[in-house]
């Protein structure tokens, strides 16, 4: 039997573990989830003011599956390699490699972003509705 994928796109599939106790503080854990995932920043004065603080991802169409597990394009899988580099005591790091139909991967981060968008509007109307 041969199985033939035509338009196939090279992902990876990439999932970690963060090895809590050795992590020297809560502080340096959450700056390798805020290099990887980006934060929200919301300084308070007479308003909130918010800010999106990028982190590696946000420069990277990738697909989030689960928490500690996300897809990304073959040709991205340099950045991410240095990036868990640096946290390589303290995070294991698996990759599979994989093809999937083009069409599907474009499908997957379309929707990846309508749902970001979405959230951001929902986020938009709650900081409203406390301002006001």
């Amino acid at each position: 039997m041969r199985i033939e994928i035509r338009n196939g796109e090279k992902v990876v599939l990439i999932t970690f573990d963060t090895q809590g106790n050795k992590f020297a503080s809560n502080y340096e854990r959450n700056r390798f989830f805020r290099g990887l995932y980006g934060w929200n920043q919301v300084v308070s004065k007479e308003k909130n003011y918010r800010y999106r603080r990028e982190g590696l991802l946000d420069q990277i169409p990738h697909v989030k599956v689960s928490d500690s597990v996300f897809m990304v394009e073959m040709e991205n899988m340099k950045k991410i390699m240095q990036y868990f580099e640096e946290w390589h005591n303290k995070v294991r790091v698996e990759m599979l490699e994989m093809m999937m139909n083009e069409r599907k991967w474009q499908e997957m981060l379309k929707q990846k972003n309508e749902q970001t968008n979405n959230r951001e509007n929902i986020n938009r109307a709650r900081m409203k509705m406390f301002i006001l």
